[in-house]
This record gives structure tokens, C-alpha cells and sequence, in this order.
């Protein structure tokens, strides 16, 4: 390998490095942690073969990915195995630049709030935040992405996560939260401020919670309203005040919105 070639790669690696904190920094794991990942991929595969969104697992040892699923949306053209391979020089060719520092706060905030976390609750914890990826026409699109460990070393460090990346609802790039299994909080980013604030999570009614499974299921506002004894009326009332709450324009972004943030 040429010089030049070597140089190139040293600054690859360095900037890759970037990714992984010091603060969770995995060097050996004991024989009682490996016995914790037998055949674990097997259902994160077959999940995959049921969903449209795009799913990958780090391994924050190897410091790359141990697994990416075939589904195209986080692909940005290229097989499974290449972005597997790439690891996270994928971010580095496919990332908007732009978006690549933010993805590097999000890191060291995200490392630093499972930090401040008792150990027994980190796996508890998600953390959502969107960013763009060039797509094949030039363009871009924004996608959601949320990460959540799933296997822990003795002391408490992420050792491999699972990411699942659907389309954003969002307008632009950040939106940084953090949830916790079983709490009623969400904690949330302030890139401005650079803090974490808290607040309640959206809670939807029974009626706004109808109303949406009617329309995954394709009803029309008729026909909704036919089926729950209500009037056409009743359901745009209840529908805008469902757009309200989740801060949505259309029943589209409302049913991507409730689904990815699990409130039906």
C-alpha cells in the first residue's frame, strides 16, 4: 500500500474514532458477556423480514456493524454487505456533511446521559434523533434513527445496540430524545442551549387512538365515522385535534408519527 494510501486511511480511521467515546470504550469482554449473544441475531433478522424500516446492530468492540438488514432506506444504493463493511466510513461518504457534526454531539451527549444512568436501568433507555442521508438523485432525506443497547458489558458499557431507521416526521435535522422503558418522561435535547430538558409523553385518547387504527386499516373519514357511531364531524374534530398534539398536517404523518414514537 502506497504512502498516500496509508495516510488516507490513518485519517479514515481517526475520524471514525470519533464515533466511539472514551467514556464507552470496550476492550475485552469475559466468556460470562459471550454467552449472553448465542444465535441473538436470529430474530433481529426475522423481524427485519417484516418491516419496511432498515435495521443494523453496532458492535461498539469491533467498532463497526455486525449486522445490517437488506431493507433499502438506509442503503443509499449500495448492498447490505458494502455498508457492513464500510461501517462507519458509510456515514462519512453518505451522511449530508452538514449533518455529521450533529451526529457527533449526539454521540458524546448520548454516551454521557448513559453514563449518569444506574446501571440496572441503561438498557431501558432509547435514544431518537434524525438526520439526513444523500439519496441516489442528489437529494437528500431526512430519516429518524433510534438506538437502544442490547447487550451490556459487566461494568455497564454498550456493547452492541440495535438501530432502526424509519422515515422522519420531522422538518430538519436534530430532534434529539431520550425515553426510558415504564417512565413516563421524555428527555429532550436543546441544541441551542446545550442541555437536557424533561417533559410528559404524549398521551392520546382512546377516541384519537380509534381513529388512527381505522386509517392504517385505509378507512375514509366516512367510513370511520360509520364504524365508531359518530359523525363525519366528530371524527375531523377529533382528527385535528390528533394533528395538534402530535404536530402533524396530514393523517399520514399523524399514523408515522404515532408509530414510531409507540403510542398505539
Amino acid at each position: 500500500m502506497s504512502n498516500a494510501a496509508n495516510k488516507k486511511r490513518f485519517h479514515t480511521m481517526s475520524e471514525i474514532n470519533q464515533f466511539f467515546s472514551n467514556t464507552n470504550t470496550v476492550k475485552n469482554i469475559s466468556d460470562s458477556e459471550t454467552q449472553q449473544v448465542f444465535n441473538y441475531l436470529d430474530p433481529i433478522m426475522a423481524f427485519a423480514r417484516t418491516t419496511y424500516k432498515s435495521i443494523y446492530v453496532i458492535d461498539y468492540m469491533a467498532k463497526g456493524f455486525e449486522y445490517v438488514s437488506d431493507n433499502p432506506l438506509f442503503l443509499c444504493g449500495h448492498s447490505a454487505q458494502e455498508v457492513k463493511q464500510m461501517g462507519y466510513a458509510f456515514y462519512f461518504k453518505n451522511v449530508v456533511p452538514e449533518d455529521l457534526d450533529l451526529l457527533l454531539k449526539i454521540n458524546t451527549i448520548g454516551f454521557n446521559f448513559y453514563e449518569s444512568a444506574a446501571l440496572d436501568e441503561r438498557k431501558r433507555h432509547t435514544i431518537s434523533y434524525d438526520f439526513r442521508l444523500k439519496s441516489q438523485d442528489g437529494k437528500s432525506i431526512l430519516i429518524n434513527q433510534k438506538l437502544t443497547p442490547i447487550f451490556l458489558t459487566n461494568d455497564g458499557k454498550i456493547w452492541k445496540a440495535i438501530c432502526i431507521i424509519s422515515l422522519s416526521t420531522e422538518k430538519k435535522p436534530g430532534n434529539i430524545k431520550i425515553y426510558k422503558k415504564g417512565d413516563n418522561k421524555i428527555f429532550t435535547y436543546d441544541l441551542e442551549g446545550d442541555f437536557w430538558k424533561t417533559s410528559d409523553k404524549i398521551v392520546l385518547t382512546e377516541r384519537e387512538k380509534e381513529i388512527l387504527q381505522y386509517s392504517i386499516r385505509g378507512y375514509t373519514i366516512n367510513e370511520i365515522a360509520k364504524a365508531i357511531f359518530i359523525s363525519p364531524d366528530t371524527v375531523k374534530f377529533h382528527r385535528k385535534k390528533l394533528f395538534d398534539k402530535l404536530e402533524v398536517s396530514n393523517i399520514s404523518e399523524a399514523i408515522m408519527c404515532a408509530t414510531n414514537n409507540r403510542l398505539i
